[in-house]
């Protein structure tokens, strides 16, 4: 029985990482504070309520379960909030990942998988980004995640810590047998926000921004399937079992979809009307976000299959007509 450690096991990304990595074998341990995670979305390993500022339950938890990897998620990722306050996201990001690594080295856990985001790479409008674009974050959040990949280097030179490091941008979709899916309290993102206003759970969709240098006049972002995501997670984690070494990889579709187009597909996907308000646009707004995956394809056969439109907007629905978690 090979354990993995899964912090953030509780959350929308997490839990799935979960179901694929029981799926292919190993058994998911959760190490989770559920500040935004839902205990009801555990449901493939044991659970271990925790924070990651904790190190003695930590190192209780690495003593007990002694697993051959971690697969680090847990994490504060709003950008907004992290602009407001950036001692939270330096805390809890950092300083929690900071006393995780210091764990697992402890325990002598030295395959790492790390999910971190292209925010790292800032305001790079129009750019397909690849591993070797610069990184120059401008908020918190993304400061946070980069400051974590720097301390993996650090710990792989003094401690030799092999990490797989992933980016990316949006994560949409849900577990395509609905048994977990996204769930968050308050809710930011575009897709589950969409099906909201569908289902009459809000007025209507706001976009932000109609007169963009798009084909539509909206904004573009890059979306990956969270089955997907962590199909790549999973392969990161056997890149390490190879003994291949430490690396990062951007994840995404390399094109994108722009706002218009998903309101489009969920009216085709639901055979609902989609209410939706124009708004101006946001500070900072950028024109086109999108990530290549080249690498990932290249060096872990990684392909985001699941990641049409039709597929994402259609499990986000299946799961979001039942699906909910109560604290």
């Amino acid at each position: 029985m090979t354990h993995i450690l899964v912090t953030g096991g509780a959350g929308y990304i997490g839990s799935h990482a979960c179901k694929t990595l029981a799926a292919a074998g190993y058994t998911p341990v959760t190490y989770d504070n559920l500040c935004t995670g839902w205990k009801d979305a555990v449901k493939f390993g044991p659970f271990e309520q925790g924070d990651l500022t904790d190190r003695e339950r930590l190192d209780q938890v690495f003593a007990t379960y002694r697993p051959a990897a971690v697969m680090h998620f847990a994490a504060l990722s709003q950008v907004g909030e992290s602009m407001r306050d950036p001692g939270l996201y330096w805390h809890n990001n950092v300083a929690g990942s900071l006393s995780l690594i210091q764990a697992a080295v402890a325990a002598d856990c030295l395959d790492f998988v790390f999910s971190s985001t292209c925010a790292t790479y800032g305001d790079q409008d129009n750019v397909l980004l690849d591993e070797g674009c610069a990184q120059h974050p401008i908020n918190a959040y993304g400061g946070s995640k980069r400051a974590i990949e720097d301390m993996l280097r650090d710990f792989e030179a003094a401690y030799g810590l092999r990490h797989v490091i992933f980016r990316y941008f949006n994560v949409a979709g849900a577990d395509p047998e609905a048994e977990i899916g996204e769930f968050h309290q308050p809710e930011t993102h575009l897709i589950p926000l969409m099906l909201d206003a569908i289902d009459g759970k809000r007025d209507a969709l706001t976009i932000f921004g109609t007169d963009y240098d798009t084909p539509d006049g909206t904004c573009i972002r890059d979306y990956v399937h969270v089955s997907d995501l962590v199909d790549a997670h999973v392969l990161g984690l056997k890149w390490l079992e190879s003994s291949k070494g430490s690396r990062v990889f951007n994840l995404g579709t390399g094109t994108g979809f722009s706002v218009r187009e998903v309101i489009n597909q969920s009216a085709a996907v639901t055979n609902r009307a989609v209410p939706v308000v124009e708004g101006a646009r946001r500070p900072g707004d950028c024109t086109r976000l999108v990530s290549g995956s080249t690498r990932a394809a290249a060096e872990l056969g990684w392909q985001p299959k699941r990641s049409t439109l039709a597929q994402m907007i259609g499990d986000a629905w299946r799961w979001h007509q039942t699906g909910h978690y109560d604290k």
